[in-house]
């Protein structure tokens, strides 16, 4: 199909989820004569990963997630990952803040909502992690408020549906943090992109990028599909961000940048139960997460979830990790065998050798029954009734498998951001901590792309973020402050 159409933009943001979101939302105020165009290929934005239905975690924070405070050889916990995202989600807070104050987002209980964290396990050797866990991180002024108890009736305090028919004895601890949240990044996501269009954004749905190619001129040529009309145009960019979630490795692969070499992607899909009795959803409050299963993704750590959606609670527990070959949702099922390339082949083999043990349990997750997924669910709540649970297919993640040493691979459980050497082109790769993280990442991505802007947009960004460049946990009074603030923007007080 021959173009039938061309139209030139300083950006083009790939893909309508809340990477793209953040970002444009970002150089609008940075660079307001700039012109930027975003294509998604659904018929809305927010619809993939940022869908709170297809989103794993809701607010990512490390409060309540144990895969990142690891205890090492020496028994001591390490605090250093946990607090650097929980450092992060506090930019991304702050950023929010401020688009509510600015008028961008409508009121903040449409995205954001307060919603205690807790952490909850069972047994010694997991018990003892806990209790490491909790002396470790409550010594950091981002976690000071944790708590931590193996009582069984403060536990019933905090989460009665954890101790609901469950047999007395048997070790239990949890730990709980009171200034957890829960984010529906749908509803975020489609705010933002509104208010891109508002400001001058040209947005297109139903556009799917189906080639990306540089120009002689040094701009990247970007072809789109119009799914409707069956028709094609050429956007011409100086700047190009690929956040088109899973779909991102591919186009990424199209752009023919080095720095993509090397890298692939694995797909793992999920399942969650969703409680349909609502006196039951009405009786918890709080994201509960326990340890990960033995060779498990922390991405199927079990957790027993409150979520807000469309402004309505609901209850959620898993995931269930399963098996696809596709990279998005709607995507296809030949996604991973043309993701594969010569430069990638050994990456990914060697990933496949190394690990075996994940192999092994997407496999048994894959061919779980529902008695057993069940069984899964009363080992958090005892007293579940299967008739009150409705299993539902969650989103599609890619993890990050990526280059190590000459010959060698490495298995990924987190966000890459793959950048041009000349900062024309960047895209984002890889999972969790993700949605939660969006502002940080974004930011990070402009420094790398746009260095000599730095100094000029400082002013902008510390208006926007207030801790800008300074770490919350090394400031009190600043971390108080930036507290208070978004507290009462976003009426989580």
């Amino acid at each position: 199909m021959s173009p039938t159409s061309s139209t030139t933009h300083d950006v083009v943001l790939i893909g309508g989820g809340i990477m793209s979101a953040t970002l444009g939302a970002l150089l609008q105020r940075l660079e307001p004569t700039w012109s930027i165009a975003l294509y998604e290929s659904l018929d809305q934005a927010g619809l993939e990963s940022s869908d709170p239905w297809n989103n794993a975690g809701t607010g990512h924070a490390a409060l309540c997630e144990l895969n990142y405070a690891p205890m090492g050889g020496d028994g001591r916990v390490s605090t250093a990952k946990a607090v650097a995202i929980n450092e992060q989600f506090w930019v991304s807070r702050q950023f929010w803040s401020s688009l509510v104050q600015d008028g961008t987002l409508t009121d903040p209980k449409n995205f954001i909502n307060p919603l205690p964290h807790m952490s909850f396990v069972w047994g010694d050797a997991h018990a003892d992690y806990l209790r490491a866990r909790y002396e470790a991180l409550s010594a950091e002024p981002l976690f000071a408020q944790m708590e931590h108890t193996e009582d069984p009736d403060r536990i019933r305090d905090w989460a009665p549906l954890l101790m609901d028919g469950r047999e007395p004895g048997g070790r239990l601890a949890a730990s709980r943090h009171p200034g957890g949240t829960d984010v529906d990044f749908g509803s975020l996501t489609r705010q933002l992109v509104t208010s891109l269009a508002a400001r001058g954004a040209e947005v297109r749905f139903g556009h799917r990028v189906t080639g990306l190619s540089r120009g002689t001129d040094g701009r990247w040529e970007v072809t789109v599909r119009n799914t409707a009309a069956d028709t094609e145009l050429v956007d011409r960019a100086r700047f190009v961000f690929v956040g088109a979630g899973g779909g991102a490795l591919s186009l990424l692969q199209h752009s023919g940048i080095p720095e993509i070499r090397g890298y692939g992607g694995f797909p793992v899909s999920g399942q969650f139960l969703r409680c349909t009795d609502e006196a039951t959803v009405n009786r918890h409050m709080a994201k509960v997460y326990g340890q990960a299963a033995v060779g498990a993704p922390p991405m199927s750590v079990p957790h027993l979830d409150t979520r807000f959606v469309n402004g309505r609670r609901s209850l959620l527990f898993g995931p269930y990790a399963g098996f696809s070959t596709n990279f998005l949702k709607t995507g296809s099922y030949l996604d991973l065998p043309r993701s594969v390339r010569a430069h990638n082949l050994t990456t990914m083999l060697d990933v496949a050798k190394d690990n075996m043990d994940l192999t092994k349990y997407l496999v048994t997750e894959v061919l779980k029954s529902r008695d057993r997924k069940d069984g899964t669910l009363r080992e958090f709540y005892p007293a579940a009734d299967s008739s009150d649970w409705e299993l539902i297919t969650a989103g599609q993640r890619v993890q990050v498998m990526k280059r190590k040493g000459r010959f060698g691979g490495v298995l990924q459980f987190g966000t890459e951001v793959v950048s041009h050497a000349d900062g024309s082109i960047s895209g984002l790769l890889g999972a969790s901590p993700g949605a939660s993280t969006a502002a940080p990442i974004m930011l990070t991505l402009l420094e790398r792309c746009f260095p000599a802007k730095q100094e000029q947009w400082r002013p902008v960004l510390e208006a926007l973020v207030p801790s800008f460049g300074r770490s919350l946990n090394q400031d009190q009074a600043l971390l108080d402050e930036v507290r208070s603030a978004t507290d009462a923007a976003l009426k989580l007080g």
